[in-house]
């Protein structure tokens, strides 16, 4: 260790020393310009054909280290002309920066893709990313300094005991890597693959989201199963595994996997999709969210239900907007029996007509339902296309359009009313009074 350390630095001091070190910091300045000159451009004709061309998007990825490897290849190109008549060591610890800086950003770049594609990024993602690059700055530091071999020769030789056998640190750490390394590489294609489905118009949302996620759980599965197979454990052991899975599906987990077959069954077959007017049971609101196991349902007052899958599989379910969206509403009003109703009906409809909201075709339509104790019953049916925009305000619109044709036309509006009387109470008859001794038991015998 002390003998490369002491090399490097003896290499690195001499350099400092040498008037000839002007050159390795020109080429260091020259190739780092330009590397980040073509970075800059990259992104620049990526802004320009993101949302265009497929070639945009492909290249998104690239234009995250492009500009350290750029810099990394040009000083790796340059380092042999300048070996041949001074020495190159800043050169060679500056391209071991630039290629650890493009490890750290791709880095970064896959797991904000992997695990925060909506834009959230959270505390525990933020910590991990500072944490891989604090590991990946002491790797290089320790190789610049001559003890990586040092550290990986004690990392061998470590030996934790786990059960019977004994496994060293390094054989842990590269089994964790190779681990780690497999499932985020399957969640970040995952990822581009469920960008690249969403994008596809032609193929209905409910299916592209069963595609999705049949995608990321076969991926997840081959990255375990290949990352298993990596750290060297026997994959016959998972039959074991197997079978008490089984044994817990069929005991506890029951409810829990029929919810999340009924999610797919729901996405598969088309019977609802996001945006959707339903109720089930006795809820009742917009469907906002499809998960693998609950549904969440938005009412119109903005309150969410979380709704798990098997109840719209093994309930009725009534889909206002599955083959139409448009929702038929009602509202009632009683004229009196003086009311011309072949002119009020025009103006009623007409006055419906202009509400916002309410549709042209099926048209509004007045109705005489019945004839009333108190007056001629009278319904206006109209239609929305929005019904996942709420129905009240709408209805309370349309009320106050018919209540202004009313008071325009004079029409009457009976209402019940009541007559309450007070009766005075009749005088009470006076009970006959006996004067006198009450006759026994014997007097009556002897009478």
């Amino acid at each position: 260790m002390k003998g490369l350390a002491h090399g490097f630095w003896s290499d690195l001091l001499s350099d400092l020393q040498n008037p000839r070190l002007v050159w390795q910091l020109v080429a260091i300045a020259v190739c780092v310009a330009i590397g980040w000159g073509a970075g800059a451009l990259m992104r620049r004709w990526r802004k320009e054909h993101d949302q265009a061309t497929l070639a945009g998007r492909t290249m998104r990825p690239l234009s995250t280290v492009l500009a350290p490897l750029v810099a990394a290849a040009l000083l790796a190109l340059v380092k042999p002309v300048l070996a041949g008549w001074t020495s190159v060591s800043m050169l060679r610890m500056a391209i071991a920066l630039l290629i650890s800086f493009a490890l750290i950003r791709g880095v970064f770049y896959v797991l904000r893709r992997a695990f925060a594609s909506s834009g959230n990024v959270g505390t525990f993602l933020v910590m991990f990313e500072k944490l891989f690059a604090l590991l990946v700055w002491l790797g290089v530091a320790a190789w610049i300094t001559g003890i990586w071999p040092d550290v990986v020769d004690f990392l061998d030789h470590t030996v934790i005991p786990i059960g019977r056998n004994k496994v060293s640190m390094l054989t842990i750490l590269q089994a964790g890597a190779s681990v780690a390394v497999t499932l985020v590489l399957a969640l970040w294609v995952g990822a581009l693959i469920e960008e690249r489905l969403m994008r596809v118009e032609t193929v209905h949302s409910s299916l592209r989201s069963v595609m999705v996620r049949i995608v990321r759980a076969m991926l997840v599965l081959v990255a375990v199963l290949l990352s298993l197979s990596l750290v060297g454990i026997d994959l016959t052991v998972l039959s074991v595994f197997g079978g008490a899975l089984g044994v817990g599906l069929g005991l506890g987990l029951q409810k829990i996997v029929g919810s999340y077959f009924s999610g797919f069954v729901i996405l598969l077959e088309r019977s609802m999709t996001l945006g959707d007017l339903v109720k089930v049971d006795q809820y009742q609101g917009q469907v906002t969210r499809i998960n693998a196991r609950y549904t969440v349902l938005r009412s119109g007052d903005g309150a969410e239900t979380i709704v798990p899958n098997d109840m719209f599989v093994s309930q009725t379910v009534q889909n206002f907007s599955l083959t139409d969206r448009k929702s038929r509403l009602a509202t009632q009003v009683t004229v009196g029996y003086e009311t011309d109703l072949d002119a009020l009906f025009p103006m009623l409809t007409e006055a419906v007509a202009g509400v916002p909201r309410v549709c042209a075709t099926p048209a509004p339509q007045a109705l005489l339902l019945r004839f009333g104790a108190d007056g001629l019953e009278l319904e206006l049916g109209f239609w929305l296309e929005d019904p996942e925009n709420g129905r009240g305000n709408l209805v309370s619109d349309v009320n106050l359009a018919i209540w202004q044709v009313i008071n325009k036309q004079g029409v009457t509006v009976p209402y019940p009313q009541r007559e309450i009387r007070f009766v005075a109470p009749e005088q009470p008859v006076a009970s006959p009074t006996i004067v006198g001794k009450a006759p026994s038991f014997g007097d009556i015998a002897e009478k």
